[in-house]
């Protein structure tokens, strides 16, 4: 290629930016994951009867305090969190960043845990809910944690992945983006 006419050149990377954008393009039209890639699969219902609505501001609360079945496995909550990205996703509506939050405490708190410090507290591998962490807050998703259920679960926070903020607590939390409007679902 070193020797090749401009034009050439220009034609491979014109083609090989063609090559990225389609195969770019295939992955944002997943229907079963039009929003968080790998996580949240939906099954698309056309005929559905009530849908998201476009013209609401959709503010809401997930509040995750069940553990998984097992360590090696990712939290149903936050695979629910990412369905329900993805369902609004499927309607065309995308929420503004900061307006799904997810606030992890009780039982649930150390999926928040570094990959070394999950292993050395579960005697497992890698955290398996980094990647769907990581995909949630790549769809705009704000992730935080209960400080009274690190303490309580003796687990020290800077052994918290670093996208994942610390709250003064779940409760007072919940409160108040409830006061401000955000819908609250439990797990």
């Amino acid at each position: 290629m070193r020797n090749w006419p401009m034009p050439y050149k220009l034609m491979l990377v014109l083609v090989a930016s063609a090559t990225i954008m389609v195969g770019h393009s295939a992955l944002a039209n997943d229907a079963r994951h039009p929003v968080v890639q790998d996580f949240g699969a939906i099954v698309p219902m056309p005929d559905a009867k009530e849908r998201p609505d476009r013209t609401l501001r959709y503010r809401v609360l997930f509040s995750v305090t069940k553990a998984p079945a097992s360590p090696d496995q990712v939290n149903p909550t936050l695979e629910k969190v990412a369905r329900f990205i993805n369902l609004l996703g499927a309607d065309g509506v995308r929420p503004e960043p900061g307006d799904v939050t997810v606030v992890i405490h009780g039982p649930a708190t150390q999926l928040v845990m570094s990959d070394a410090a999950y292993a050395n507290s579960t005697k497992t591998g890698k955290n398996p809910n980094l990647p769907l962490i990581a995909a949630l807050r790549f769809a705009g998703v704000s992730v935080r944690v209960c400080s009274q259920a690190l303490v309580g679960n003796k687990i020290d926070p800077a052994s918290v992945e670093k996208t994942v903020e610390i709250d003064v607590s779940a409760l007072t939390t919940m409160a108040t983006l409830q006061l401000r409007g955000w819908a609250l679902i439990q797990d």
